[in-house]
């Protein structure tokens, strides 16, 4: 088995009834136990800001998946939570799941990229996986908690 995060996050509906199924629909893939979830946190949106303020957790997993294969999963349930990909980045969305860590895996191909290029721009990823890994250690990027402290998370509150 593989410990994996995976980030979760929504701006349209339902985002906690949303998160709360990507839960269980994570911890229901074949090989694959849900070990623990992070806190919500309600954050402002990133890139396009005229959207409404998005919902973002994290989810710590064990297995046994390769990696392409839990990002077609990711893929698949995001599908089944509405998640239209239609090219525009950082929209609105029901439903967003990204793969940030795998095991220590370091990959970079046309489909997927581990560890996760970006989270150490980004507060509403940092702020949950920390609840998780605060000691994490990211290959080419650093420490969970030392990344949290480099960032802006002014914006982000825990959400009830």
């Amino acid at each position: 088995m593989t410990r994996a995060f995976i980030a979760l996050g929504g701006n349209l509906g339902d985002t906690h009834a949303t998160l709360r199924k990507a839960l269980d629909a994570l911890d229901a893939l074949p090989r694959t136990r849900l070990v623990a979830h992070s806190r919500f946190y309600r954050t402002p949106p990133w890139g396009l800001h005229e959207q409404p303020a998005f919902l973002n957790a994290a989810a710590e997993l064990d297995t046994g998946l390769a990696p392409h294969a839990l990002l077609d999963a990711l893929l698949e349930i995001e599908r089944g939570a509405g998640r239209v990909r239609d090219g525009e980045r950082w929209g609105p969305r029901t439903l967003d799941l990204d793969l940030l860590y795998m095991g220590g895996v370091v990959l970079d191909d046309e489909r997927l990229t581990l560890p996760h290029p970006r989270i150490a721009e980004r507060a509403f990823v940092l702020l949950p996986l920390a609840d998780l890994a605060p000691d994490l250690e990211l290959p080419g990027q650093g420490r969970v908690d030392a990344l949290l402290a480099a960032v802006d998370a002014s914006g982000c509150t825990v959400d009830p």
